[in-house]
């Protein structure tokens, strides 16, 4: 296993592997991207304990064959009532924690106030509770890395690494509405000093391009190409987020130079997991979807307490039992 990431030959649609290199851009020195935060981890590998680095392997194991499901959860009990269900990993949803902490997500933010905003060093500390309430392997939400440069992203997954994720994914969103994407050399680079830092800690670590090209009203070739771009700067596997129906996933299974990750549930969708393993694609996950359903929940009990002053939200409520059994370590 190559530092922080997968090795062998990969075919698309697959993660058992490397990528052919297409005329490889100039690698970034390991000490232009770990400049800002060396200080703070001079004992990086160190601070990865044997646990960490045990999930972190069995979490890119997981991506070398087949298709799996790959649920977001978005504080500790969510994340442990997904490990009892049988998943073997979980991710975050930067939407739930977002969420949580009444806050919004995916907006484009450099229109609000920042304190709308959730920032690295919270989303970071979440990530860290999660990672540590858990036994199966996390991957998290580091949306754009928090920051433009490419230092700054490295710095990110770093935190994220020492906060105990196994994985961790980059968009190119800028969440800027005049230019909504990152240029693509820009995001290449940003991506590639991810990389070149995962490979100075030596530590196992699944990192993920994605690109939000289709979800600002790009074209499906954009996407493939920053897609690609982001595989050959060192990710691990591609999310195109806005891709759901079967045309649109064989389309990038066959045009991407690897694994596909690919979102469900934002709307609902006829396709099954075993559709999506058919088509190729290697991981699936399912955003904010499960904590916008919990707030429907949320939502409608509220309404019956305010507008009828009934009770019937209260019928199908779990048990004190069964909550304290759930979330009971052993």
């Amino acid at each position: 296993m190559r530092a922080g990431g997968l090795t062998g030959r990969r075919a698309p649609g697959t993660c058992a592997g490397g990528r052919a290199r297409k005329g490889a851009a100039p690698r970034v020195s390991a000490a232009y991207v770990l400049r800002e935060s060396v200080e703070g981890r001079r004992a990086g590998k160190d601070r990865v304990d044997t646990d960490s680095r045990a999930k972190a392997q069995r979490f890119a194991d997981l991506h070398r064959e087949g298709c799996f499901l790959l649920p977001n959860a978005w504080d500790v009990g969510s994340a442990r009532i997904l490990e009892a269900a049988g998943f073997p990993a979980v991710a975050t949803t930067s939407a739930g924690v977002a969420f949580s902490l009444g806050r919004p997500d995916h907006d484009f933010f450099a229109e609000q106030p920042p304190e709308d905003r959730v920032d690295r060093d919270t989303m970071l500390g979440r990530v860290r509770q999660i990672a540590g309430g858990i036994s199966v392997p996390l991957s998290a939400d580091l949306e754009e890395g928090y920051g433009e440069s490419p230092e700054t992203v490295a710095a990110t997954v770093a935190e994220a690494l020492a906060a105990g994720a196994a994985g961790g994914n980059i968009e190119d969103f800028t969440g800027d509405r005049t230019r909504p994407l990152h240029d693509p050399g820009l995001s290449a680079d940003r991506v590639r000093a991810a990389r070149e830092t995962l490979a100075a800690e030596g530590e196992p670590f699944v990192l993920v391009g994605r690109t939000d090209a289709l979800l600002v009203g790009g074209t499906l070739d954009e996407a493939v190409r920053r897609a690609n771009a982001y595989l050959e700067a060192g990710a691990d596997c591609a999310f195109v987020p806005g891709a759901a129906d079967a045309d649109t996933l064989g389309t990038l299974v066959r045009e991407l130079d690897g694994p596909l990750n690919v979102v469900m549930g934002l709307t609902g969708n006829a396709l099954s997991l075993d559709d999506l393993r058919e088509l190729g694609v290697r991981r699936v996950t399912v955003g904010g979807s499960i904590a916008r359903a919990m707030y429907r929940h949320l939502l409608d009990a509220a309404r019956e307490l305010a507008d009828l002053g009934t009770f019937s939200y209260a019928a199908d409520q779990l048990s004190q039992t069964e909550l304290n059994d759930l979330f009971r370590r052993d």
